[in-house]
Parts: C-alpha cells; structure tokens; sequence
C-alpha cells in the first residue's frame, strides 16, 4: 500500500503540473486555484481507492486456519489449515518500521499456488507470535508402533 500512495503522490503532483500548464497556456497566467484543485481531486481519488483496497482485504488466524478473504464485489478466499504452516517470517522496510506495518509469510506444506502472506498488517511480529502460540497449541497426534 505504502507504493501505492507513493505513486498517488506522485501522480497528484503531475496533475497539478499538468494544471499549471493548461492554465497558463490557455489564459496567460498560471492559475494557482485550478493547480490546487487538480492535486486534490487526484489525492482525493487515490486515498480513497486506497482505503478500498485496504478495506477489501481481511486476515483471519484461528486455532484451525489462517485465511486471506480479498475483493470487494466479488471475493477470493484462500486458507490453508494451521498445521501445514511450517515457517513464518517477517519483513519490514525502513519506511515501514516508522509506519508499524509490515508483511508476515507463511511457508506451507506441499508448496502453494497462492502467496501465503499477510501484506500490510499492524504489528507484524505480533502477529508471528500469535501463529507460533496457535502451531504450538496444535493437538499433537502420535503413532505408536
């Protein structure tokens, strides 16, 4: 999310530019008003499309499943059971370590055709603590020979 904003940034500032210029060629003048209402229509758009996306994606831990439930109109639901969790890690960048998020990855049994990870949570080794709590919670089933 935090790339995404970025280029919204980015954007907002190309169209206030893009603005400046329009107005300037049109009227003789650079008028500051429309600059101003052409960045903010563009930030205001992408913090809003922003607060969807964030708003579409939940992540659930429970004692028996981790899942990923995403979209907003339609929805995609990917889960695997607790136990083939094998490795969780995290990873933070610079940037984000100021922010307090960061992405938490699963490593599953028998590989996964889905990403496992949890992108842009709060509290990211919180979260591995919560997945190691519930691993070491697990029934363990024995054999005997």
């Amino acid at each position: 999310m935090l790339g995404f904003y970025l280029k919204g940034l980015l954007l907002a500032v190309l169209a206030g530019v893009a603005a400046g210029v329009v107005t300037a060629l049109i009227g003789g003048k650079l008028r500051v008003g429309w600059v101003v209402i052409a960045v903010l229509a563009v930030f205001v758009a992408v913090l809003s499309r922003g607060v969807v996306r964030r708003n579409r994606t939940t992540y659930t831990i429970t004692d028996r499943r981790l899942t990923v439930n995403a979209g907003l109109l339609s929805r995609d639901l990917h889960q695997t059971r607790l136990e083939r969790v094998q490795n969780v890690n995290s990873r933070q960048s610079i940037l984000e370590r100021i922010l307090r998020v960061g992405t938490v990855e699963f490593d599953t049994a028998g590989g996964s055709e889905f990403d496992f990870s949890f992108r842009g949570v709060s509290n990211p080794r919180e979260i591995v603590r919560t997945v190691d709590r519930a691993l070491h919670d697990l029934p363990r089933i024995s054999s005997s020979i």
